[in-house]
C-alpha cells in the first residue's frame, strides 16, 4: 500500500481529484496518510477534514527563520511516514533536505506542457496568462518528479488541452484542470503505487 502525503496551498481541487480517485479505485493500492498546507485558511484542509484525513498547517509565518520552517516542514512530512509526497499546488520552495530525502519519491503537477511556461514565476493563473499572451494553440499539464530545479525533474505524464477562441486565463485554467490535471495526477500516482515508474538518467520509463 503506497502511503501518500499531499501538500497544498489553496483550494485543493487536485487533492479532491486524488481523494475521489482513491475512493472510486482509479488509484489503487494507495492511502492518503496526511495533508499539509502552508496556509491555515486553505480550503484543502477542510477537504481533508471532511474525508477523515489527518492534516496540519506548517506556515513560514509561524517561525523566526526560513531554516526553522524548513526543518519543521520536513519533520511534519516525515511524521506521516509517506512513500510518496505529492505537491498539488504547493506554493512554497521545497527545502533541499526534503528533495534529497524524497528523491524520485516526490511529484508535482504543473499547469503547462513542460518545458513551456515553467520555472520561476510561472504558477497558477500566470501560466495561463503567459500562454494566451504568446498565442499558443495547445496548452496542458505535466506531472514530474521534483528535483533541485524549478519544474526540471523527470517528466512522468503530460496531457494536451486545446486553447479555444475567446479563452481568458480563468476559463483556460479551469479547462486544463478538468481535462488534464485531474486526470494525469491520479494516473501518475496509480502508476507509482503499482511499481510502473522507473527513473533512468533523469528520464522516466513507464513499465507495462
Amino acid at each position: 500500500m503506497l502511503k501518500v502525503v499531499v501538500m497544498v496551498s489553496g483550494g485543493g481541487t487536485n487533492l479532491q481529484a486524488i481523494i475521489d480517485s482513491v475512493k472510486d479505485k482509479t488509484i489503487t493500492n494507495t492511502q492518503i496518510v496526511g495533508v499539509i498546507s502552508n496556509n491555515k485558511n486553505a480550503y484543502a484542509l477542510k477537504r481533508a477534514e471532511e474525508n477523515g484525513i489527518p492534516s496540519k498547517c506548517i506556515s513560514p509565518k509561524d517561525y523566526e527563520t526560513r531554516e526553522v520552517f524548513n526543518e519543521k516542514l520536513l519533520e511534519a512530512v516525515k511524521g506521516y511516514g509517506p512513500d510518496l509526497v505529492v505537491l498539488a499546488g504547493f506554493l512554497v520552495v521545497i527545502p533541499p533536505a526534503m528533495i534529497a530525502e524524497y528523491r524520485n519519491r516526490m511529484i508535482n503537477i504543473h499547469p503547462s506542457l513542460i518545458p513551456s511556461f515553467c520555472g520561476t514565476g510561472y504558477y497558477g493563473l500566470k501560466v495561463h496568462e503567459a500562454a494566451l499572451e504568446r498565442g499558443v494553440k495547445v496548452v496542458g499539464a505535466t506531472v514530474h518528479f521534483v528535483d533541485e530545479g524549478t519544474d526540471t525533474g523527470p517528466i512522468i505524464l503530460q496531457k494536451a488541452v486545446e486553447v479555444e477562441q475567446g479563452d481568458v486565463p480563468e476559463t483556460l485554467q479551469r479547462r486544463v484542470m478538468e481535462q488534464a490535471e485531474w486526470k494525469i495526477l491520479p494516473c501518475a500516482i496509480d502508476l507509482i503505487a503499482n511499481g510502473r515508474v522507473k527513473v533512468e538518467e533523469n528520464r522516466t520509463v513507464i513499465l507495462p
